[in-house]
């Protein structure tokens, strides 16, 4: 029997009622509490940013150059990270469960680099994305490619299992070598993502009218890191995107095939979390990659 013999009376009933506090991802907060605490592993909560580290190049190329050993390559980088988007077969043979970093796992697969990418099919069950505990679920939309239908399909039937087990879908937007990459198009692919019930978004920066893409899009869209290209050069289009709306970065290729992976992720934190300019995120990388080359010189 309970002990009774103590119980006092409530008192405290007055005043304003305390707000739970603000949901900082944009079109979000009426999503249920399951789904916003998974967007909160994504997303850093004081700033509604992240930065994503992508290793799941492997589902369709293989062991591509810097990913050969992802426990030397990759492991080490984690902790930099705010969220982490890779297949399970990597994050089960490879990442700690201690790391607590979100997962976005990658949901799609099919074709390798020697077919046609876009003929991709549901590759997760609902259950083992659960039994993963995974943050989100990322699926590729070729939107305007000859399988676009089938991708739709994919990422309704993903959105529609998502919501019933409380876990958000990152409609990824694939480009086709044949087709033209600009505002009009991106801006075509993440509303219809979006609409489709995607959380989040993640597409092409573009030069000339990125802020129109950003604008249109009800949901966040963190940019993707695209091929290697210069270190300054990636700071740049990440310090541009940020400015421009987007809500953070998916960063692979322009990190771990760096020269100073370490130091780079940490200036692509500086430029999403801090406000770094491009300029000052680069002296960053430098400065780091000096220490850690006088380091090993020891």
């Amino acid at each position: 029997m309970a002990d009774l013999d103590d119980l006092r009376e409530g008192t405290d009933f007055t005043g304003a009622v305390a707000r739970a506090g603000d949901f900082p991802l944009k079109g979000l907060a009426g999503q249920d509490w399951g789904m916003r605490a998974r967007l909160s592993r994504v997303f850093d909560p004081a700033d509604g940013k992240t930065v994503m580290l992508a290793f799941d190049h492997g589902y369709f190329q293989g062991p591509t150059s810097g990913l050969e050993r992802l426990d030397r390559s990759i492991v080490p980088l984690v902790p930099q990270a705010d969220a982490l988007m890779c297949t399970r077969g990597a994050l089960r043979t490879t990442i700690p469960a201690t790391s607590g970093k979100g997962v976005v796992l990658r949901a799609s697969g099919g074709p390798s680099v020697l077919g046609d990418l876009s003929q991709e099919d549901l590759a997760v069950s609902i259950d083992d994305a659960v039994r993963l505990d995974a943050a989100a679920l990322a699926v590729q939309v070729f939107v305007g490619a000859e399988n676009e239908s089938r991708s739709v399909k994919n990422l309704t039937t993903l959105v529609d299992q998502g919501q019933a087990a409380g876990i958000p879908v990152l409609a990824v937007t694939a480009v086709g070598r044949d087709m033209v990459r600009d505002a009009r198009y991106f801006r075509l692919a993440t509303r219809i993502t979006a609409e489709l019930g995607a959380a989040f978004v993640k597409t092409y920066y573009v030069e000339e009218g990125f802020e129109t893409v950003t604008s249109a899009c009800p949901v966040p869209i963190i940019i993707a890191g695209g091929k290697k290209v210069e270190e300054r050069e990636a700071l740049r289009v990440a310090s541009r995107a940020i400015q421009e709306g987007a809500a953070g970065v998916d960063m692979g290729r322009n990190v771990f095939q760096s020269e100073h992976p370490a130091a780079m992720l940490a200036a692509v934190r500086a430029v999403v979390h801090d406000g770094l300019t491009a300029e000052d995120a680069f002296d960053l990388y430098q400065q780091l990659s000096f220490e850690r080359s006088e380091q090993l010189a020891r």
